[in-house]
């Protein structure tokens, strides 16, 4: 490290920890999306049998951890009509997020430039982080502890196959509709897209509670 990073840190009063060798297991969130990053991209590497050039590896994990980085962590506005949420990478360039280049990149360009291979490798990354990522947030124990139903007021993340790469569409519950039972099964979201405030069903199989109202 740097010496007059390393004076800074011991005048600002900062130490580093360090986890001990072999106890990965001890680093809890971090390791977890280790461990998400890792299998996707094995997996995606063996079903194609990919050989990357080091300079297309280097992009591809440069985009795999912007990606990451884009996840929400939690909101840090007021307003209860346009949630803005904070990220890890936000804390890291102060900036609100890097969209993906424009463009429709598919799995035909696999096979063509290689930037293209790039955002064609990324896409497939993004679809696969989103669905194993988000059932990650939803703790499902089923027949073993109540948990508490959906309110309103409530910000929620939109489980949506469409959505743009580093995209996490987010909506305030506006309505619950409970069953017989009390439970909720159905809710009404509210959402602002482009000033254009729209409201619209959700089952709760589709949205993940990230900031409960209270």
């Amino acid at each position: 490290m740097d010496k007059t990073m390393q004076r800074y840190l011991s005048e600002q009063g900062c130490s580093w920890e360090f986890n001990p060798p072999h106890a990965s297991h001890m680093g809890g969130s971090w390791e977890g999306m280790i461990g998400i990053a890792r299998r996707i991209l094995d997996s995606m590497f063996l079903q194609q049998n990919t050989r990357l050039t080091n300079e297309v590896l280097c992009t591809l994990m440069a985009e795999v951890t912007a990606i990451i980085n884009a996840r929400p962590l939690l909101p840090v506005s007021a307003d209860p009509d346009n949630p803005f949420i904070l990220s890890p990478s936000m804390l890291l360039t102060q900036k609100t997020g890097v969209p993906p280049p424009p463009g429709d990149f598919s799995d035909k360009d696999l096979y063509t430039k290689q930037w293209r291979h790039v955002q064609a490798l990324a896409n497939q990354f993004w679809t696969r982080w989103r669905r194993e990522y988000l059932p990650s947030l939803q703790h499902r124990q089923k027949w073993a502890v109540p948990h508490r139903n959906l309110q309103v007021g409530d910000l929620v993340l939109l489980r949506d196959k469409q959505t743009a790469r580093n995209c996490w569409p987010m909506a305030r519950i506006n309505a619950t509709f409970p069953g017989k039972d009390g439970y909720v099964r159905k809710v009404e979201v509210m959402t602002t897209d482009q000033g254009n405030v729209k409201t619209f069903l959700r089952p709760i199989a589709e949205i993940v509670l990230l900031l409960p109202k209270d």
